[in-house]
């Protein structure tokens, strides 16, 4: 489909909107453009301000791509990071998304509005702040180091997204077909469960993906509330250092394999994500 207004633009509107695009592109591709060539470096050969082209400025190898996957820190740090992810996706979309269904369609003495407002409110807050609260809280229930102390961490400032996405996304689900669905004999859970939820499946893709991905690239509270057992990969990557100073090689290639799981994702989920994105564009 051809857009009118890009057809009766100027020459030089079309060459600005072009030099945007390419910046934008060549201002995210260049970190990973720098990833990719750093990772088949020597740790040498990263100090080397000449080194860019491989076979050309450097010898290229892939000894540090050996030393990460034969690494058990590394395979335990990638699983803890899925694990967790995962977890605060489905625990938070068990506790979201039936509250954003109430806030959709019940009425409470306090705001709808202003209930989703203080769950948005709890993304916002720097973790920082409550860093040390929630490591007390955690020692104090024996979840240091641990998978489920992460997810439960993690839940709390992603769940903002289940309740704010899937309030809105509920609100345009037509309430004449819950209307018929109640005629018939449904029950509210019944109406939830068989008619809105299937309706809503753009938006939980939508909810479920930024869940994950948040959750993924975390690293605060991993590197705060985990010594061993339950690190995640974010916090691994932080932790890319020797007594030289940071290997930029190994730190590479902890990046680019860090940087797969939500890209693979995305293209598995991307017609969802158009649709899930734009589901609550038209009304306010």
């Amino acid at each position: 489909m051809i857009n009118v207004l890009w057809l009766r633009s100027s020459l030089w509107s079309r060459v600005v909107v072009y030099f945007l695009l390419i910046s934008a592109v060549v201002f995210t591709l260049l970190p990973f453009l720098w990833a990719a060539v750093n990772s088949i470096k020597t740790s040498a050969d990263t100090f080397l301000p000449g080194a860019v082209i491989p076979f050309v400025n450097f010898q290229p190898t892939l000894d540090s791509w050996r030393g990460v996957l034969e690494d058990p820190q590394v395979e335990n740090a990638f699983v803890s990071s899925m694990v967790v992810s995962l977890g605060t996706t489905i625990f938070g979309l068990i506790l979201g998304v039936p509250a954003a269904y109430a806030l959709a369609r019940f009425r409470f003495p306090i705001g709808s509005n202003d209930i989703a407002l203080w769950f948005l409110s709890q993304r916002v807050l720097p973790p920082a702040v409550v860093l040390v609260p929630f490591y007390l809280l955690l020692v104090h229930l024996r979840l240091i180091d641990t998978w489920t102390g992460l997810i439960f961490c993690n839940s709390t400032f992603n769940l903002a997204f289940a309740v704010v996405i899937m309030r809105d996304i509920f609100r345009d689900v037509s309430t004449e077909i819950e209307d018929a669905a109640k005629v018939e004999g449904a029950r509210p859970w019944q109406v939830f469960w068989k008619v809105s939820l299937p309706l809503s499946v753009d938006g939980l893709v939508v909810t479920s993906v930024l869940i994950f991905a948040f959750t993924w690239n975390e690293a605060l509270f991993s590197a705060a509330l985990t010594s061993q057992s339950a690190t995640t990969f974010s916090a691994l990557v932080l932790a890319s250092r020797s007594t030289r100073g940071v290997d930029f090689n190994v730190a590479s290639v902890n990046t680019l394999i860090g940087v797969l799981p939500p890209v693979i994702l995305y293209f598995f989920v991307q017609r969802y994500l158009a649709r899930g994105l734009s589901f609550g564009a038209v009304k306010g």
